[in-house]
């Protein structure tokens, strides 16, 4: 259906059934590599908070409970190395993908107004800004410079580490972006759902740097806010928990439009997500999980003649090519041995000859996955 005179693209997950089917013929059934959605429990801490908690009720706060707030804040300090947040700069949200959606129309954006988001990108930054009546332009998120001079620019976001390609922006680049917004007058957003997923150095000892550390923004989150998601780190994609962070005059009036519009995370949740928060084991733990399944996956591929992109250094997904092959000859040679990923082209055409295979698999299939990539020859 047309919004402001612009419809929504096709839904891309629609257009790998057919993959999806052959995949799922092979005599060993398929290996789903296509969607990051979490596999492994979730953990006991979050578990615990939400049965204790599930006497509720009242209705809860939109603002998330004092204890949430404080958890928010404690843990941009102690895992991100925020030190400005306050109280005031946080609200939980009903998931990331849905603040990711809505945020540009939360920001009162409208047609006339343009979106930068990357050049390779999750599909709903586009969305968003179609659905706002806004118009959406991908541009390379690490070179602010070759970025267009244009006031009618009210929104940046930005996604580190990338959902596809795992490329990390550090401190100087995000100094940049932030720099050029703010000469601008636009909003940065940067989504960082995948920050605790760092493999490669500096970013595996010292942490991917966030838009809001004070080396990029000088302690000053005007203008500026961080989407994160413990969806990824705690397992927590069907607790639908997850956040916003950042300056207080662009958190205080989202608040109350979710006031009005009745988006509450439930009571249960958001004492699960304080809890979770607050553990860093159960972090640790997960990472260590899917750091081997990454490293049984990248042996594999290359002895499958797939190229991983040695700057997809962090988040849950390898970033393959092969050759010169496209991205839908890459998925198809992929499905006739039981593995479905997904094409790069559904993150815009610069994702083009490149697909995305997730690491949310059990060990079981990732290892199946492995005995077919390495028994199978190679894919070119």
């Amino acid at each position: 259906m047309p919004l402001h005179g612009t419809a929504l693209p096709d839904f891309p997950w629609d257009s790998l059934t057919g993959a999806k089917e052959r995949a799922g013929a092979h005599p060993g059934g398929i290996v789903d590599l296509s969607v990051g959605t979490p596999v492994d429990p979730t953990p006991a801490v979050a578990r615990h908070a939400l049965v204790a908690a599930a006497d509720a009720p009242g209705y809860p706060q939109t603002a998330g409970t004092p204890e949430l707030r404080t958890a928010i804040v404690d843990w941009f300090a102690r895992r991100r190395g925020v030190t400005a947040l306050e109280p005031a700069g946080v609200l939980p949200t009903i998931g990331s993908k849905e603040a990711v959606a809505l945020l540009p129309a939360l920001l009162e954006l409208g047609p006339g107004d343009v979106v930068l988001h990357p050049q390779r990108a999750y599909p709903t930054y586009d969305v968003g800004a179609r659905l706002a009546g806004a118009t959406p332009r991908p541009v390379d998120p690490a070179d602010p410079d070759s970025w267009p001079d244009d006031k009618r620019v009210r929104l940046v976001w930005l996604n580190s580490p990338g959902n596809p390609d795992g490329h990390v922006l550090g401190v100087e680049q995000l100094a940049a972006v932030v720099t050029w917004a703010r000469r601008q007058g636009a909003v940065v957003v940067s989504d960082e759902c995948y920050a605790e997923l760092g493999w490669a150095e500096p970013w595996a000892s010292d942490g991917v740097p966030s838009l809001l550390d004070p080396r990029v923004c000088g302690e000053d989150p005007s203008g500026l806010l961080v989407l994160y998601s413990l969806s990824k780190q705690s397992n927590l994609a069907g607790y639908r928990a997850a956040l916003v962070a950042g300056d207080p005059a662009l958190v205080g009036p989202m608040r109350e439009v979710r006031r009005h519009a009745g988006m509450i995370l439930p009571a249960p949740v958001q004492a699960a997500m304080a809890a979770a928060l607050g553990d860093d084991d159960h972090v640790a733990e997960q990472k260590a999980r899917y750091r081997a399944r990454r490293l049984a996956l990248l042996e594999a591929v290359a002895t499958a003649g797939l190229e991983q992109d040695p700057a997809s250094v962090a988040g849950l997904y390898l970033w393959l090519r092969s050759g010169s092959a496209s991205s839908w000859e890459i998925v198809d040679r992929l499905a006739e041995r039981g593995i479905l990923v997904a094409p790069g082209s559904f993150y815009g055409p610069a994702g083009e000859g490149y697909v995305r295979m997730a690491l949310t698999a059990t060990d079981e299939r990732v290892q199946e996955a492995v005995t077919r990539l390495v028994d199978g020859g190679s894919l070119r």
